[in-house]
């Protein structure tokens, strides 16, 4: 199976946001700019987080032709949502860092959840090779899930890994 992963546009929010599932803008040039410099074969099916920093790039790769899917999202970080960073209490945050796996960043989702349905996503998966629109933490999630590994080791893996993916990058897992 190939997957050719492609994160959001920058969206249209202040620097230094939380704002993992919330479904936040992405301005037209910046679209068109993601779009413009993609090169994903045209052919493929289309999946995508229902966000529309993610959904709307989604429909201009293959119009009419995406599947949203909800286990695409970004991990919700609840009342984190839409917070500055800079507003999150140290010691929360501390507190995260401390169980990457289990602790529930603003109450709501935590790394194995958000794995758990990633990891549900691949197995119900039927194309032996997509494109899929969707997030940072959703990729990296995906990137360990690919490499093998069992559920909780993976996920942990994805947290761990330093958050390389810019705004619009294509990355590919292959067979």
């Amino acid at each position: 199976m190939t997957l050719y992963l492609v994160r959001h546009p920058q969206p249209d929010v202040a620097a230094g946001l939380c704002y993992g599932a919330s479904d936040v803008p992405v301005t037209e040039a910046e679209l068109a700019r993601v779009h413009a410099g993609l090169a994903v074969p045209r052919d493929l099916p289309v999946y995508s987080s229902p966000l529309r920093r993610c959904a709307l790039l989604a429909e201009r790769l293959a119009p009419g032709r995406v599947t949203l899917d909800a286990r695409l999202a970004e991990m919700d970080f609840g009342a984190w949502e839409l917070r500055p960073w800079s507003d999150i209490p140290r010691a929360d945050v501390d507190a995260w860092a401390a169980d990457l796996l289990h602790y529930r960043p603003g109450g709501a989702e935590n790394v194995l959840d958000v794995a758990r349905r990633v990891q549900a996503f691949v197995a119900d998966l039927r194309a032996p090779s997509a494109v899929v629109v969707c997030h940072a933490g959703t990729i990296r999630l995906l990137a360990a899930l690919h490499g093998g590994a069992p559920l909780e080791q993976a996920a942990l893996d994805a947290a761990r890994t330093p958050h390389r993916i810019a705004y619009g990058q294509l990355v590919v897992l292959g067979v």
